[in-house]
């Protein structure tokens, strides 16, 4: 396509709002963590904490995993739509939860939806943009997940205090009753069969699934990016769980200690819009290399303890970083591959991925109760951080050598059709 149609605008719009949601409910379990460990009697510790939080992001790992496979056969708005409502479900469930088994169990099933829907998402998105605008609206899109984070972090510092957790896991209420039903509404159909039939015909030969994924010629950087968004996603949400915990424990109270996760998730915004721009200037792999090594630098300078500016500047920035080298992330996996394994490929790097994201609460726990502080915390996330700008740099020299090698069959071709001819 060469321009936006008005219904392709206001589908793009209702899966970025879903995507806030997505965001909200990630980031709410890190600002309700302390309540749930010193207020509800189930008799939580900061390692059983980390195991809690973990349930949601085994849950993302399953619905990305297949999901984004869901999307590609069965189609990405009754996936999207699906999956939109199984996570606003039982996310409204968590707020009723008698005991930390039946929350686990909740976030766990929430997860599923929240795993699944991110990739259908961005699947869909991708085939209702121009091809130029195509990174843009990928790193634009994952904007929501901040924005939702930040909506979570304001929300709870008036709220919590003054009418308990549970309330904050009510607000899924909205998505329910609001945005699934503009999904229904709005958002289109991309399967074959809604294609030319000629155009169908040749999608239909097309092998889908992991299968083409895992072999030549995608299995190296299927690999790569599975592994580059593990790393990151370890880092982004290690820090969207821990992060208010972790400032309490240095001395600040409630209210200050989400203002630091404000400024995290606000950072990440402001990363959002940056990546999209610098993306689409630059390349999505050399803008998510820097934004990598950005989040790492930003993190290994909170260990050394600076002042409170400088501290909030730092989650600023490794927001920017994280959050900005996973939308980039997303933007390159949805260029890279073809219409046909794009949902899958896009499933497969998110739940791949979602490994960082359960393992990450589980370790931010275990080091503190090992007894390393706040600023072990810091280190892992830093060096995950630096693991990604490592494995994007692999990433960015295997397409440029892949270019350069199809750049010189192209003129071997030309040369030897022009000797032929002469």
């Amino acid at each position: 396509m060469a321009r936006f149609s008005r219904r392709s605008a206001a589908a793009v719009l209702v899966c970025w709002l879903l995507v806030v949601f997505d965001g909200y409910d990630l980031i709410v379990y890190g600002t309700v963590q302390s309540s749930l460990i010193t207020d509800t009697g189930w008799g939580l510790t900061k390692a059983t904490a980390g195991t809690v939080g973990s349930m949601a992001f085994v849950g993302m790992m399953i619905g990305a995993i297949f999901a984004g496979r869901m999307s590609d056969s069965w189609g990405r708005r009754r996936t999207i739509i699906a999956c939109a409502a199984l996570f606003s479900l039982f996310t409204i469930l968590c707020a009723f939860s008698p005991n930390a088994f039946v929350f686990g169990s909740l976030r766990l099933l929430a997860g599923i939806g929240l795993g699944g829907l991110v990739p259908s998402a961005n699947a869909l998105v991708a085939e209702l943009v121009p091809a130029k605008w195509r990174s843009t609206i990928a790193t634009l899109m994952m904007s929501g997940v901040p924005i939702g984070g930040s909506i979570a972090a304001l929300a709870g510092i008036p709220l919590i205090p003054a009418f308990g957790w549970p309330v904050m896991f009510l607000a899924a209420a909205v998505a329910l009753l609001v945005v699934v039903p503009l999904g229904m509404r709005f958002l289109p159909e991309t399967l074959p069969e809604t294609l030319p039939p000629a155009k169908a015909a040749t999608n239909a030969k097309q092998t889908v699934g992991f299968k083409s994924l895992l072999r030549a010629p995608y299995l190296g950087m299927s690999i790569l990016f599975a592994i580059a968004t593990l790393v990151t996603l370890f880092a982004w949400y290690g820090l969207g769980t821990w992060l208010p915990n972790l400032m309490q424990l240095a001395g600040y109270n409630l209210g200050s200690a989400l203002t630091f996760g404000l400024a995290l998730n606000l950072g990440a915004v402001v990363g959002s819009v940056a990546t999209a721009w610098a993306g689409t200037r630059f390349g999505p792999i050399p803008t998510a290399i820097a934004a990598a090594a950005v989040a790492a630098v930003a993190l290994a300078v909170l260990v050394a303890g600076p002042p409170v500016g400088l501290v909030y500047l730092m989650l600023v920035l490794a927001g920017v970083g994280t959050h900005g080298t996973q939308c980039l992330i997303i933007a390159a996996v949805a260029s890279h591959y073809p219409a046909h394994l794009r949902g899958t490929a896009l499933g497969w790097a998110l739940g791949v991925g979602r490994i960082g994201a359960v393992a990450a609460p589980q370790v931010g726990g275990l080091l503190l109760a090992a007894g390393l502080g706040v600023n072990s915390n810091f280190l892992a996330f830093a060096a995950a951080a630096a693991v990604a700008a490592i494995l994007l740099g692999t990433i960015g020299a295997k397409i440029k050598t892949t270019k350069i090698k199809a750049a010189k069959i192209q003129s071997n071709n030309t040369t030897s059709v022009g000797a032929s001819n002469v």
